[in-house]
């Protein structure tokens, strides 16, 4: 198929590379030159795309707003398919289907990434063996719906799952969102200037995505902090409950408490 993937950072630039590797003819569009030099020097696309004439497939890898804009103003083909891989996907749906549009929308999200941004952190085998998570609706085509699926398949994803932009965004608040403030939280420690030498596996597991890009992630927090929002309280409440425990040095408490943690990490090994 011909494609056209407007966004060439990490995510963007590694849907060409792993469309191109399956043999797909691809075309990168980007707001800056340089990415655009980068993918063509390490073979990521076919070349540049200045529009989106002629394409089958339009990726949008852009932050949500600016996404917004793109699905609302775009120059698309008639009855071309376009696609997004943006973090939040009910305020996108509320753009695509406030008026008719000529395009066939089928929102993705990548479930991969790095700790790192940009397309020099890109590669063609970022998506494989991940999960692809699909939105569909009641104006979701079928047709389109399942081009996407194939492509998806093309670009690694072993595993896709299907469900409505409000359940995404109330899974991904808690898989990702919570996350990424979670681990941004932790690394202000006072301590943690100092704690060189003192580090294994865990510090590592939890700072490793402590440098977030700020404008990204700023924009996709509050988007979807309805969803997010009580995740924190959520939060916040069990570990009230792990400090009460040590202010009341009650052990048995404390036990409790871990042994209901590993239950349910047990539970969620079981059944992912």
């Amino acid at each position: 198929m011909k494609v056209t993937v407007y966004g060439l950072g990490i995510i963007g630039a590694s849907v060409c590379a792993s469309l191109k590797r399956a043999g797909h003819f691809v075309l990168g569009m980007n707001r800056s030159r340089r990415p655009i030099e980068y993918a063509l020097e390490h073979g990521y696309i076919d070349g540049e795309a200045k529009s989106f004439d002629g394409v089958e497939v339009v990726v949008l890898a852009l932050p949500p707003r600016i996404c917004a804009g793109v699905l609302e103003e775009g120059a698309f083909p008639s009855c071309c398919i376009v696609s997004d891989i943006c973090g939040v996907k009910t305020e996108l749906e509320r753009t695509v289907f406030s008026a008719p549009r000529r395009y066939r929308y089928v929102g993705i999200h990548p479930m991969a990434g790095k700790e790192t941004s940009g397309i020099e952190s890109a590669c063609a085998d970022l998506f494989d063996g991940k999960n692809l998570v699909m939105i569909r609706t009641n104006e979701t085509d079928q047709e389109a719906f399942v081009t996407m699926e194939r492509l998806g398949r093309d670009m690694g994803f072993s595993r896709i799952v299907v469900c409505s932009a409000a359940e995404h965004d109330r899974m991904i608040a808690l898989t990702s969102q919570l996350a990424h403030v979670v681990s941004n939280a932790y690394v202000k420690s006072p301590l943690t200037g100092g704690c060189g030498g003192f580090t294994g596996g865990s510090f590592q597991d939890m700072t490793r995505i402590a440098g977030v890009d700020e404008n990204v992630w700023t924009e996709l927090f509050h988007i979807n902090r309805a969803c997010l929002i009580p995740e924190i309280e959520r939060l916040c409440a069990r570990l009230e409950e792990y400090k009460s425990a040590l202010e009341n040095d009650d052990e048995e408490q404390t036990k409790r408490l871990l042994s209901e943690g590993k239950r349910a990490f047990a539970q969620f090994e079981e059944n992912k």
